[in-house]
C-alpha cells in the first residue's frame, strides 16, 4: 500500500529540543552581534533553557500569529521582525505589542527574532531575493568594516601545522572565496620560566631559545572566543603568547544589500513583470524607465533607501527595495530605476529561508510556516 503524506508532515522521533540549541545554530549563520544598533533581535519572550516541540515561522509576531501557534500547538515562534523594539514600561494589553507578549507568556510560547543580523550576512535575506530573481555573481552591496580581527601567535616549528589546522577549523583564515589563509615566518623565541612553571621545552630559571613560527591569520569578530579557545587547546606551551588586532578592512561577506547580474539582459518593462511575478507583489512603485537593457541589479529587503548611493556606485540598472519616500525617488537622477516592491513583499521569502535552514539541520524537528499574511498594507485593485 502506498502512503502519501501531505504537508505538514512530521517525524515522531527526536522532536524535543532545548531552545538554546536552536538559537545557537541560527546565530552561527546570523550572529546577533551583526544586528544594527537600533534592532532588538534575539530571544524576546521565553527561557532559553526550556524545551520546545514545534516552531512556527513568520515575518511578524502579531496576535493572529500567536493564536495560530496556540492552535497548532507550537511553543516557539521564529519571526524576522522583533515584536519589541523599545522597552515596555507596562503590560496591560493597551496595544498589540503588549497583547502579543502577554498572550505568548500566558501560553508558554517563546518568541525569537532574527532581523538585521540575517539581513547582514551573505546567505541571508538579500540572497533569497537574489535567488528569486535569478541573479548570479552576487556580492554584498555595502560591506561593513571593523568586522575582522587578526590573530598573531608564536608556535614551536614542529607544532605549527597542528595549531594552524585548529585555527582554521575554528573559523580563521577565510578571505572571500579562499580558505586556510595565513602568513608564516620563522624566527627565534626566547623565554625563561620561574620555579613555579612547567615549561614544555627548556628548564626553569634558564633562558631558552626555541625555533618558532609566527602565524598570522584573520577571523570574524563574533568568533573571537571560539578562536582563542581553539588556540589554547592546540598550542603546546603552558603560557601562550598571542596578539589580536582589530582591522578596519571591509568584510566582503558581511553588510547591507546585495548586487548581482541577470543571466541575460532584459528590457526594463519585461524585468518589471519578472519582479511582479517572482516577488509576488501587487504593486511596484518605480522611477521613470530609462530605455536601456537591464543586467546588473541591486536589492535590499525591507527599508533600503539608505543604500541608493551604493547601488549607483555599483552601476546597477535597477535597485529593488521598499519604503522609499516621495522625495527620495528624485535621488535616482536617471542613473538607475528604483523599484519599490513593498516591505512585506521584499521580505516574505525570509520565511522560506528560515524553514530551509532549520529543516536541513534538524530534519526531525517540527516546523511550520505561517499560513497568515501579516502584511498590514492592502491594495485596492
Amino acid at each position: 500500500m502506498e502512503l502519501i503524506f501531505h504537508e505538514p508532515f512530521f517525524f515522531t522521533k527526536n522532536i524535543e529540543m532545548i531552545l538554546t540549541e536552536i538559537i545557537n545554530y541560527l546565530e552561527t549563520i546570523a550572529p546577533s552581534s551583526l544586528q544594527e544598533s537600533y534592532d532588538n533581535a534575539g530571544l524576546i519572550v521565553g527561557n532559553s533553557s526550556s524545551t520546545v516541540h514545534k516552531a512556527l515561522i513568520c515575518l511578524d509576531s502579531t496576535e493572529e500569529i500567536v493564536d495560530e501557534a496556540i492552535e497548532q500547538k507550537a511553543d516557539l515562534i521564529i519571526a524576522h521582525h522583533p515584536i519589541i523594539f523599545k522597552g515596555l514600561k507596562k503590560l496591560n494589553g493597551k496595544n498589540y505589542v503588549e497583547r502579543v507578549v502577554m498572550k505568548a507568556i500566558q501560553h508558554n510560547i517563546a518568541i525569537y527574532a532574527i532581523h538585521t543580523n540575517l539581513d547582514n550576512v551573505m546567505v541571508g535575506v538579500n540572497n533569497k531575493i537574489a535567488e528569486k530573481l535569478g541573479l548570479r555573481n552576487c556580492k554584498i552591496l555595502s560591506p561593513k568594516n571593523n568586522q575582522l580581527k587578526k590573530l598573531v601567535t608564536f608556535v614551536p616549528k614542529a607544532h605549527a601545522d597542528d595549531v594552524r589546522k585548529a585555527l582554521f577549523d575554528a573559523g580563521c583564515g577565510t578571505i572571500s572565496n579562499y580558505d586556510e589563509c595565513s602568513f608564516n615566518v620563522e624566527g627565534i623565541g626566547t623565554f625563561k620560566g620561574n620555579e613555579t612553571t612547567n615549561p614544555f621545552v627548556g628548564e626553569r630559571n634558564k633562558t631558552h631559545h626555541e625555533n618558532e613560527v609566527r602565524i598570522e591569520t584573520i577571523f570574524p569578530l563574533h568568533l573571537e572566543r571560539k578562536i582563542i579557545a581553539a588556540l589554547l587547546a592546540a598550542h603546546p606551551y603552558e603560557e601562550v603568547a598571542y596578539d589580536i588586532y582589530l582591522l578596519e578592512n571591509e568584510h566582503p561577506q558581511i553588510g547591507a544589500g546585495m548586487v548581482g547580474e541577470l543571466s541575460e539582459e532584459m528590457a526594463e518593462i519585461d524585468f518589471l513583470k519578472l519582479i511582479k511575478q517572482n516577488l509576488k507583489t501587487d504593486c511596484i512603485r518605480h522611477t521613470a524607465l530609462l530605455g536601456r537593457e537591464v543586467r546588473k541589479v541591486a536589492v535590499c529587503g525591507g527599508s533600503g533607501s539608505f543604500l541608493l548611493d551604493q547601488a549607483k556606485q555599483a552601476k546597477a540598472d535597477f535597485f529593488i527595495t521598499a519604503d522609499f519616500k516621495y522625495h527620495e525617488f528624485f535621488d535616482a537622477e536617471n542613473s538607475l530605476v528604483i523599484a519599490d516592491v513593498g516591505h512585506y513583499e521584499s521580505e516574505q521569502f525570509t520565511m522560506d529561508l528560515l524553514f530551509e535552514i532549520l529543516s536541513k539541520k534538524y530534519p526531525t524537528f517540527a516546523l511550520l510556516k505561517t499560513k497568515i499574511s501579516t502584511n498590514p498594507i492592502k491594495y485596492f485593485q
